[in-house]
């Protein structure tokens, strides 16, 4: 999409319910993972290990309750399928306002990094 990976995309038939435009995307980071309620987390986490292994780091957004609890299981499943490869991974949480379809929102942010 811009640069992101949305995995809400990979749950909903239509290929994804919220649309950010040019002008509110956030900043394009290659390293974002965005969550919905409706992700699967196993997916998620596969998405999660994929970017880590590739750049060390990752960016999991979030908004709301449900897609929260989905990004928090999915840090922990991509946790067990990086230890094979013996890459540690810790995050720092953090808030955010976005703009998205003209609404601001508060979205929660997991920055993922390694450890040495």
């Amino acid at each position: 999409m811009y640069g992101y990976i949305d995995t809400t995309a990979l749950d909903e038939p239509d290929g994804g319910g919220e649309v950010q435009t040019e002008t509110t995307r956030p900043p394009l980071n290659e390293n974002l993972i965005k969550v919905s309620s409706k992700s699967r987390s196993t997916a998620v986490a596969g998405a999660i290990a994929a970017v880590i292994r590739n750049s060390r780091q990752a960016e999991v957004q979030a908004i709301g309750a449900g897609a929260v609890n989905q990004a928090v299981k999915a840090l922990a499943i991509a946790s067990t399928y990086l230890e094979e490869d013996q890459i540690r991974i810790a995050n720092t949480i953090y808030f955010i306002d976005i703009e998205i379809n003209g609404e601001e929102r508060t979205a929660v942010r997991f920055s993922v990094m390694t450890l040495p």
